[in-house]
């Protein structure tokens, strides 16, 4: 009988466990353009209920999770403020190059960069660090977590599966608000 979510196969995880053996690491990468210094889309072997699986990991710094909240926030703003609101898709020609946005598109694009700055600058969203499990995914089990790091490396990811898996990861429960990196860089003298 094969099994619904693959991530319990036994077949599967000893697959994963003898890959992962191989390359002597503790993670294999999800192959993704997706994947930065500042997210990481992973593959690792953890207990769960007693019994071997595998975790797909996405982990990510507290400030790409901070921007992602201010983004959300600011693209519902925009919403309530626009009717016709939905979320700016740029679009290539045919040589590549970005078309233009429409005069209402390029309307809602500046009220939500206003929005951001505004946000940061009141520091109205605040983030912490956390990990959330999903049991119902659909490989295996799905973790989401953030840390106040800032890069995403193989010592940061090897570490926290590490902490993960012995249960002594401890996170920081301090709530942070950052600022876009570019406006760091006007106030700068």
């Amino acid at each position: 009988m094969k099994l619904s979510n693959e991530g319990f196969d036994p077949k599967v995880i000893a697959s994963l466990k003898q890959e992962l053996k191989e390359n002597k690491k503790l993670f294999k990468l999800v192959d993704s353009d997706e994947n930065t210094d500042e997210f990481v889309n992973f593959y690792f072997l953890g207990m769960h209920e007693g019994k071997e699986v595998i975790y797909d990991a996405a982990l990510y710094t507290l400030r790409l999770h901070h921007a992602s909240e201010v983004y959300e926030l600011a693209e519902h703003m925009a919403a309530k403020k626009f009717p016709n609101f939905k979320s700016i898709k740029y679009e290539e020609d045919e040589n590549g190059n970005l078309k233009p946005l429409s005069s209402e598109e390029e309307e809602i694009g500046w009220f939500i960069t206003e929005i951001i700055m505004d946000i940061e600058e009141e520091e109205s969203v605040k983030v912490q660090e956390f990990v959330d499990i999903d049991t119902n995914h659909d490989f295996g089990i799905g973790l989401d977590a953030a840390l106040n790091v800032e890069f995403i490396d193989e010592s940061v990811v090897g570490n926290f599966i590490k902490q993960f898996n012995e249960d002594t990861l401890k996170l920081d429960d301090t709530l942070y608000s950052f600022q876009t990196e570019e406006e760091e860089d006007l106030e700068t003298p």
